[in-house]
């Protein structure tokens, strides 16, 4: 499986059908953050190895606070790997080519509208309403929130992180980043 093949498929999870998050779930996303999850909906996209790589949250933190990001990678491989790619100077590259590529520059834009209506379904908060993630819509500030977003959204959606998440190595070929301690089930 590469990287493209596990956002198509959804590596175990349906694209865009919300996933319960399990105890066991809970418990990996902590490991991997190094903290307690906050303001975890559901899993977004699991790993190949079957542990959520990306996370759903809510709008708006337990204690009031807004939270634009509604896909939150959680997987310390994928991000890693994701922060090689920005290193690399390919957000620069990306912002540049949407001052130039209409047709990319509009397709991303559908992305960003896309990702505000999907977390308008959880509650709209006016604190934040317009901003979304990853700098989208008119510059690419953060591909690790546009990596999410395809892998939760599926292929199509959000063009940058489709083109992101295929420059990816496979993250997870050599095991799962954390251990699960139970099945999901």
């Amino acid at each position: 499986m590469t990287p493209a093949d596990g956002a198509s498929d959804g590596a175990g999870a349906p694209n865009g059908e919300e996933q319960p998050v399990t105890d066991a779930d809970r418990a990996v996303v902590a490991e991997q953050l190094g903290r307690a999850p906050r303001a975890i909906r559901s899993v977004a996209h699991r790993c190949p190895c079957d542990n959520p790589d990306v996370i759903e949250t809510s709008p708006r933190l337990a204690d009031g606070t807004p939270f634009p990001t509604l896909y939150y990678l959680t997987c310390p491989t994928a991000a890693s790997a994701i922060g090689t790619l920005e290193a690399s100077g390919l957000m620069s590259e990306m912002t540049d080519r949407l001052k130039v590529d209409g047709d990319l520059a509009s397709s991303y834009r559908n992305a960003h509208e896309a990702y505000l209506a999907r977390r308008d379904t959880h509650g709209h908060v006016a604190e934040i309403e317009g901003i979304s993630a990853g700098g989208m819509p008119s510059r690419v500030k953060c591909l690790h929130v546009l990596v999410a977003h395809s892998l939760a959204a599926g292929p199509g959606v959000n063009p940058l992180g489709d083109e992101a998440l295929r420059l990816l190595p496979p993250w997870w070929a050599d095991g799962p980043c954390v251990e699960r301690r139970e099945d999901r089930t």
